[in-house]
C-alpha cells in the first residue's frame, strides 16, 4: 500500500510538471515535445485534435504490448498516461499565463518537463507510451532509459520538422535535449544510490 501511495504521489507530481511545462512554455510558441506528447501536439496543430485525448488514444497499442510484457510497468504507466493527459487538458489556461522570450520559455519548459518525466521514469512509471517503450527497452538492453527516450524523441522532432516544415521547431530539439539530459541524470542517480 505504501509503495502504491508513493507511486501515485510521483504520478501526481510528474504529471503536474508536464502539464505546466507543455501548456505554460511549449505550446504558446507552437513548439512540440517528444514522445506521444509530441505526436499529439502535431495532430493538434494539423487538425485541432484534443491533445489530451489524442495522447491517451495513441498510447493504447504500446500499453497493450506492455500488458503482456510487464504488468507493473503497464499498470503504473497506464495511470501515468491518464494523469498526464488529464493535467495537460486541465492546465490549458496556462497557455496565456507567461510572456517570455522563446529561448527562455524553451529552457524553463524543458527543465520543468524533464524533472517531471525524469522523476516518473526513476520510479519505473511512464508518462506516455514512448516512455513506456523506452522503459521496456531499457530493461531488456540495460541502456539508460533517458538515452533511449532521447533517441526516440529526436526521431519524432525531426519527422515533425519535415511534416510541418516549420523552422521554429528546431527549438524543439533543444527541449528534448534538456528533457533527455534531466531524465538521464535523474534515472542514473537512482542507480548510484543503490551501489
Amino acid at each position: 500500500m505504501r509503495i502504491m501511495l508513493k507511486k501515485l504521489a510521483v504520478i501526481g507530481f510528474g504529471s503536474t510538471l508536464i502539464g505546466i511545462g507543455v501548456n505554460g512554455f511549449i505550446l504558446p510558441f507552437n513548439l512540440i515535445n517528444g514522445g506521444m506528447f509530441g505526436i499529439s501536439i502535431v495532430f493538434n496543430y494539423l487538425w485541432h485534435f484534443s491533445i489530451g485525448l489524442t495522447f491517451v488514444l495513441l498510447n493504447i497499442p504500446v500499453y497493450l504490448y506492455a500488458y503482456k510484457s510487464d504488468f507493473n510497468y503497464f499498470l503504473y504507466g497506464l495511470i501515468g498516461a491518464f494523469f498526464s493527459g488529464f493535467m495537460i487538458e486541465f492546465l490549458v489556461p496556462l497557455r496565456n499565463a507567461f510572456h517570455l522570450p522563446i529561448i527562455s520559455s524553451v529552457i524553463i519548459g524543458g527543465t520543468i518537463i524533464g524533472i517531471g518525466v525524469g522523476t516518473m521514469l526513476r520510479n519505473h512509471i511512464s508518462p506516455g507510451g514512448m516512455d513506456l517503450l523506452a522503459l521496456l527497452l531499457a530493461k531488456w538492453t540495460k541502456i539508460n532509459v533517458g538515452i533511449i527516450a532521447f533517441a526516440i524523441d529526436t526521431v519524432i522532432i525531426i519527422s515533425s520538422l519535415f511534416i510541418l516544415q516549420e523552422p521554429r521547431l528546431l527549438y524543439s530539439l533543444l527541449i528534448i535535449s534538456i528533457v533527455g539530459l534531466l531524465a538521464t541524470v535523474i534515472t542514473s542517480w537512482k542507480y548510484y544510490e543503490k551501489s
